[in-house]
């Protein structure tokens, strides 16, 4: 038996169920080890599996996809990578009956991008593959002897098959490159932290939840079941004598039906199985047992700790403290749960927002897999069951309306924790909360307007350059379109659009207002922003809404100024507008929207209605640009927007002096 110890390990798809307790294990026993982990936080992954490795300064999070050979090949050189553990993987049966292709790439051309790899670079002394018991295929029901690793593989359905071509693939790269692969075929595997599209984890979730427990057929098929930190310490074991070139199973001979599995589960809650108990159909292909013989690695000096109630007690009793783990799992919980693996889209359900603030180190290339966003004009369909949103700017002012509109509609959100300009915030917000959407509604306009920002300019440029720049390109390297609420003031007239002209500027002209500090940084970031696909950009102009005691209305200000000036100006019903941003987000609208009403209003006419619908007591003094500008730091934007393109995509979307009245001063008329 022969020994081995590894210096720097390289763990794929350890912020999954397996390979985080196989992760966890070795950072705890092992702190000489260096441990690299690279996931991709694929819908079953969760950085929090990794909560209890935050700390340690032997371990390193790269945010990435086995699948990019030059992370990978970057990886293997820079971190001086002797040893790999393979867990990366698409391993729901379900799921590969809807979109085998996918599993195809994750598990077949992912295992051979990391086996080239290991060959380029021709420092890795030991590459443990993961594989499945299934591969084997059936058991005879009346198999006495277990599939031993040298049983012929014979599997039965696209995820097994996948993996089973995973495994000529590696033993290949063994044999004609003479690469030091092991390979291991484990049973099924239950515990803390696993996603609840597995038996005994959904199980459990359904009978907190009071709702039957659906059994495929007529529950008989045989299962052998091992508790996880057993798992984790078998491969504890391979990695350290594990031969090179040789396969080891990991099982126990300790076999379940599955609806024995069920009603063991309503003992632990003390429910009548008989009532609880459901039968659906079966899949396609359901495998009635799988065997293993598990006496080459017992060899090794491994065996079973737990007992099965001892386990199933311990994964109860997780699942009853950490209940949102996974947030809305409904989708998991269907008796035949069909994941959305869409090529890019890794992230399909709601996981709570927590307080830990985990700082990883990341690497995110440019030619890693981005998310293709579908053209606006098909995606209307998008069933919004499927929706969350994370919002940025909750103390602000639009924030909070977006919040208010979101709960009023039923979509699912929370906001942002982190900071706009800690990148690692934010990637913690975006595994915690996993939205399919961001909205950023956080920026600095000043205190108590925009003069603050003149002498505060590294703070304003902190947030609206670096802060926006950051979302941006975090939500495209997670595949996610960003709702970024800019503004409209970055133009004045001109003599191309001179006031009362009916000319407005349009989405590609280019701004031409410099006259303050915070429209200059709002212009600056707008242009970088041109050149990220996944954001969606809203200019604002002078915002207003039904709420007249918001200091931040626009109404509410110049109502209470000594004097005004009268000036058209373009402005955004907010009432209106803001719910049309949420639809834009469903519609997957990019680019650049001057987000106003069509038309434009003077602050005289905006007083004439307050006068005539709130206050007819109400008077008001007028002055000059010039004696405004006395009063004032820095010079305000006065301008024209040409609302049409917004107007073409929403038809609905009224005048700016009709939804004033119809939004603004109808629902607060005193007169």
């Amino acid at each position: 038996m022969s020994s081995y110890t590894p210096k720097n390990i390289l763990i794929t798809g350890a912020a999954g169920f397996i390979a985080s307790h196989v992760c966890n294990r070795l950072i705890r026993n092992y702190p000489e080890y260096k441990i690299v982990v690279l996931d991709k936080l694929d819908y079953c992954s969760n950085l929090k599996n990794l909560l209890p490795s935050r700390s340690s300064p032997n371990f390193k999070f790269v945010n990435g996809d086995v699948a990019s050979a030059d992370l990978v090949n970057f990886l293997l050189i820079t971190e001086s990578i002797d040893t790999i553990m393979h867990f990366a993987a698409q391993t729901h049966v379900d799921n590969s009956f809807g979109n085998s292709f996918e599993f195809t790439k994750n598990n077949i051309y992912g295992t051979h991008v990391l086996l080239e790899a290991c060959k380029v670079a021709g420092n890795v002394r030991r590459f443990i593959h993961v594989s499945t018991d299934e591969v084997y295929g059936e058991t005879d029901a009346e198999a006495v002897v277990g599939n031993h690793e040298a049983s012929q593989l014979l599997p039965t359905n696209p995820y097994s098959a996948t993996k089973a071509g995973a495994e000529m693939l590696v033993m290949a790269y063994g044999s004609s490159y003479g690469l030091p692969v092991i390979t291991t075929r484990g049973n099924n595997v239950y515990g803390p932290g696993q996603f609840p599209e597995k038996l005994i984890a959904k199980f459990i979730l359904l009978a907190m939840a009071g709702k039957p427990l659906p059994i495929h057929g007529d529950g008989s098929n045989v299962r052998s079941y091992l508790y996880c930190e057993d798992v984790a310490e078998a491969f504890e074991v391979v990695l350290h004598k594990g031969e090179v070139g040789h396969i080891y199973n990991i099982g126990t001979k300790k076999e379940r039906r599955v609806i024995d599995v069920a009603k063991d589960i309503c003992k632990l809650f003390s429910l009548d199985a008989g009532a609880v108990i459901k039968f659906v159909e079966n899949r396609p292909f359901n495998d009635q047992r799988y065997f293993l013989d598990d006496q080459k690695l017992k060899k090794l000096g491994w065996s079973e700790r737990t007992t099965w109630e001892e386990g199933l007690r311990k994964t109860m009793e997780w699942y009853t403290s950490n209940p949102d783990w996974w947030g809305d799992v409904s989708g998991a919980l269907l008796p035949h749960p069909r994941m959305l693996m869409m090529p890019g889209i890794e992230k399909q359900f709601e996981g709570p927002a927590d307080g830990n603030s985990i700082v990883f180190q990341l690497i995110s290339p440019a030619n890693q897999t981005k998310m293709v966003l579908p053209d606006s004009k098909i995606t209307n369909s998008s069933p919004e069951k499927s929706l969350k949103f994370l919002i940025y700017g909750r103390t602000g002012w639009i924030g909070g309306l977006l919040g208010d509109i979101c709960q009023k509609q039923g979509i699912p959100f929370e906001y942002g924790r982190g900071r706009l300009e800690n990148r690692s915030q934010l990637l913690l917000d975006i595994q915690t909360v996993r939205p399919t959407h961001v909205f950023n509604a956080a920026g600095v306009t000043g205190r108590p307007n925009v003069d603050w920002c003149e002498s505060h300019k590294p703070a304003t440029i902190r947030t609206n350059v670096v802060g926006t720049l950051n979302l941006a390109d975090v939500c495209m390297e997670n595949g996610l379109l960003m709702m970024n609420y800019a503004t409209g003031c970055i133009f004045e007239y001109n003599i191309d659009h001179p006031e009362g002209s009916g000319i407005g500027f349009k989405e590609e002209d280019k701004p031409n207002f410099t006259g303050s500090f915070y429209s200059k940084t709002k212009a600056m970031v707008e242009e970088l922003l041109k050149e990220y696909d996944n954001v969606c950009t809203l200019r604002v102009r002078m915002p207003i809404s039904s709420d007249l005691s918001n200091p931040r209305n626009f109404i509410t200000k110049i109502s209470r100024y000594n004097k005004v000036v009268n000036i058209p100006n373009s402005m955004t019903i907010l009432d209106e507008l803001l719910p049309i941003s949420v639809e834009m987000a469903k519609r997957n609208c990019k680019g650049i929207w001057n987000f106003t009403n069509p038309g434009v209003v003077s602050h005289n006419e905006i007083l004439e209605m307050y006068k005539k619908y709130i206050d007819p007591e109400f008077s008001w003094v007028n002055f000059t640009l010039e004696e405004q500008a006395k009063v004032i730091i820095a010079p305000r934007s006065n301008n024209e927007m040409d609302a049409s393109k917004l107007k073409n995509e929403f038809p609905e979307l009224l005048p700016i002096k009709e939804s004033l009245i119809k939004f603004v001063f109808e629902p607060n008329r005193k007169m």
